[in-house]
């Protein structure tokens, strides 16, 4: 609990200190503060405009020196060549607009879920409306506004993802509005199904909301998303709440630093409630137009074992990560080592240590 209140202090206080200064490009977000300017158009005129085509394909490489596989998203394989993802992206924008996000192969199975079904193709689907330049109201399936990583491999400097990635939302389904209120400050509040859900199954509906804020070179928001989790126990109905910050500071046009931090609990009507929490640091820093390190350490403090499953335990992540530019590809070849207080990683036979190391090399094509 005392570490809970701490990390909630903290979420909160550096959130204050960002109110001097700008705030992280969300990627999947579609943005409050930058939302489509209001056409002078006719509709008509504007619906002949042509739609964008975009996406991305990577595939990757690991080693893993215990064998085995780190317990986050997408990296899941040992010695192996895999292919990550295949993702085309239909999308129109303007006062009327639309995106249909498709994708296929490992990394879609696990992001989308619903294998076996068409569902599983759609990475994001849905319509928007922004009928003036301060407000937009997007209906459908899209990603989440929690987090500092995403799905897409482009838009991430790290291949493998963090913890807090792969243990928190990866899209949501519903109603959302982005509002801009002046030119440093935004909301957003949305009604969704069941997190990391296309159709609803569990009843009552998730409740997500973002503040944002940017000036100069830096850029923050604060993200929360809470409703019922799992109500098949009867009278015993269990809630879950996450309050989520992330920003970015543009250093230099050369040098950016970024950070999340995120509180998850989980609450159910008869029992304790149990929660995780996590902070990351980023540096990136552009050696030349050709090349990009980037360094991401994580901490997560896990003493409910909601994450490793080991009660009192905690984990540490670092990983440095390479980028080559070589036109439309980028070729990431990456350390990663872990840690923990508990033995919670397994090793090359099958029992359990408490570190984790691996090599990858990824490939990206993007478009």
């Amino acid at each position: 609990m005392k570490a809970r209140m701490l990390t909630f202090t903290l979420v909160f206080s550096v959130f204050g200190l960002f109110q001097t200064a700008s705030a992280q490009d969300n990627f999947e977000n579609v943005e409050a503060l930058n939302l489509e300017p209001t056409t002078t158009e006719d509709p008509e005129e504007e619906e002949e405009k042509p739609f964008s085509i975009s996406g991305f394909v990577d595939a990757y490489y690991q080693y893993h020196f215990q064998e085995q596989a780190f317990p986050t998203s997408f990296t899941e394989t040992h010695n192996s060549f895999t292919p990550g993802m295949a993702n085309v992206v239909f999308s129109k924008e303007g006062k009327f607009g639309f995106v249909a996000d498709l994708a296929v192969g490992p990394r879609a199975e696990v992001a989308n879920g619903y294998n076996g079904t068409t569902l599983a193709l759609i990475k994001q689907l849905y319509v928007s409306y922004a009928p003036t330049e301060k407000l937009a109201v997007t209906m459908g399936n899209f990603g989440t506004h929690v987090g500092y990583e995403v799905i897409d491999a482009p838009a991430n400097v790290n291949y493998s993802t963090s913890y807090m990635f792969s243990n928190g939302p990866f899209f949501h389904t519903g109603l959302k509005v982005d509002f801009a209120a002046s030119e440093n400050f935004g909301f957003m509040v949305g009604v969704f199904n069941d997190t990391d859900s296309k159709i609803d199954e569990v009843s009552g509906k998730h409740i997500g909301a973002q503040i944002s804020f940017a000036t100069g070179g830096l850029e923050a928001y604060l993200n929360y998303i809470g409703g019922k989790d799992d109500d098949s126990v009867s009278d015993n109905e269990i809630f879950g709440h996450q309050v989520d910050l992330t920003a970015t500071y543009a250093v230099s046009d050369a040098f950016g630093l970024g950070l999340n931090t995120t509180v998850k609990t989980v609450s159910p009507d008869k029992g304790d409630a149990t929660s995780w929490f996590g902070a990351a640091l980023y540096a990136n820093y552009a050696l030349s137009e050709a090349f990009t390190l980037g360094l991401r350490g994580e901490y997560i403090g896990d003493d409910d074992g909601l994450i490793s499953g080991l009660a009192g335990n905690s984990i540490t992540s670092l990983t440095l990560s390479g980028n080559v530019h070589l036109g439309p590809i980028t070729l990431i070849p990456e350390i990663r080592v872990d840690s923990a207080k508990e033995d919670s990683f397994l090793d090359e036979d099958g029992s359990f240590t408490g570190s984790s190391a691996a090599f990858i090399f990824a490939a990206v094509y993007a478009f």
